[in-house]
């Protein structure tokens, strides 16, 4: 299995130069073959593959205005060109957008692989370099002198922090011990998740509770000179808040999935199209902040790292307007309505408990029939949960 392990680095001057310098070649090459891929194809109709943009790179170091790129590692600029390559085939398979231009006020990083870094008692060595860079291990169970890195990712945030990523190999680990239980999870607003056990997770609402203070400080920037060293300052103090709120939204959405995934054999979750329901601008800044799209990506890879199970049913499944004692489906429920009462068998619902109910029933069904409706990454596959208007006739199944 692969993993990583991302640490926090502290380069010497020296060092942070040479990354610097790095990070400018890196972003110098991106830029460069990717505008030379576009005129390429507009004018001679033909893709590029990697041989085709390693001799574009090779020419493009022996010109006299490129010359410099030669004073830094060139397996970090040798790799760029493989993450392009990557970046164009996740676009035309659907899975991602066009690759854009680099912009050198973003985050900076490079990669090197074996070829370009020695690793030895735990310490490590960058091309180009003659000293170790130091970093900060946050693993007390893991010996960093035991670990092989297969590649090494350095990364400069926009506020300023320096970070180091190390791919490994490791063994699988061991499966967690069978709970026997089940759950319904349903994603929302004002909770940010309502299970099926009727637990209401809330929503800390990390963005809107900085959103004053980022206010201030982006007015303050915007009345700092453009290109002036107090704007520079500025800037870094607004990519210090928003780090702030993603790592605690990441610490929350970590917390979240693992208790799920420790608690539970078979985790229900919806199929939610995150990225039409931000075209809503009365909710898109809300949606954004509750990171849906990133806690269902930290259940699948943590349920299949331990050995639980994710069923994702259909988006269209109607779990807010089907009674989950008697199933019969409402025509129509409008998002004021916390609370219903069935007209079929008088039970009063909950809506958010009712639809987590619903989720896990259908996922239930589902898994019983043989088909997994778990698609990673891909929301045009339809589950095998019909869209059918008839009521289901039938409770929640019981493990």
């Amino acid at each position: 299995m692969r993993t990583a392990y991302k640490c926090r680095a502290y380069p010497t001057p020296e060092q942070a130069a040479m990354l610097s310098r790095t990070f400018g070649c890196v972003r110098v090459v991106w830029n460069q073959t990717l505008a030379w891929r576009h005129r390429r194809w507009h004018a001679e109709q033909e893709s590029t593959n990697v041989p085709q943009a390693n001799a574009f790179l090779t020419q493009l170091k022996r010109t006299e205005e490129f010359a410099w790129l030669n004073e830094v590692s060139s397996v970090p600029l040798q790799q760029v060109l493989r993450t392009q390559q990557r970046a164009f085939v996740n676009f035309f398979e659907g899975r991602a957008r066009y690759p854009r231009f680099k912009s050198r006020t973003g985050r900076q990083s490079a990669e090197y692989t074996r070829s370009g870094f020695r690793w030895r008692d735990g310490r490590l060595w960058l091309a180009k370099t003659d000293t170790p860079l130091k970093f900060v291990w946050s693993w007390p169970d893991v010996d960093p002198a035991t670990i092989t890195p297969s590649t090494v990712t350095v990364s400069r945030d926009p506020d300023g922090r320096w970070y180091v990523s190390l791919a490994v190999d490791v063994a699988d680990p061991e499966q967690t011990p069978a709970t026997g239980t089940a759950v319904g999870v349903d994603l929302g607003v004002k909770d940010f998740a309502v299970t099926s056990d009727g637990e209401k997770i809330a929503n800390p609402r990390h963005l809107e509770r900085k959103a004053r203070n980022l206010a201030r400080y982006q007015r303050r920037m915007a009345r700092k000179q453009r290109g002036s060293a107090n704007r520079a300052k500025a800037r870094a103090k607004i990519a210090r808040a928003h780090r702030k709120v993603r790592d605690a939204r990441r610490d929350f959405l970590h917390k979240t999935s693992t208790r799920l995934v420790r608690d539970h054999d078979v985790i229900v979750i919806e199929d939610l199209a995150v990225k039409n329901m931000v075209r809503n601008r009365s909710l898109a800044r809300t949606i954004s902040d509750c990171g849906w799209g990133e806690f269902r990506r930290l259940l699948e890879y943590k349920t299949t790292r331990y050995g639980r199970h994710l069923i994702v049913i259909d988006r269209w499944y109607p779990s807010s307007k089907t009674c989950s004692a008697c199933g019969h489906l409402l025509a129509a429920l409008s998002l004021n309505t916390r609370h219903w009462t069935c007209p079929g068998c008088g039970t009063r619902h909950d809506r958010d408990v009712n639809a987590a109910k619903n989720i896990l029933a259908a996922g239930l069904a589902v898994s019983a029939c043989g088909a997994d409706v778990r698609h990673p990454g891909s929301s045009r596959v339809r589950s095998a949960v019909k869209q059918e208007t008839q009521p289901a006739r039938g409770g929640i199944p019981r493990l």
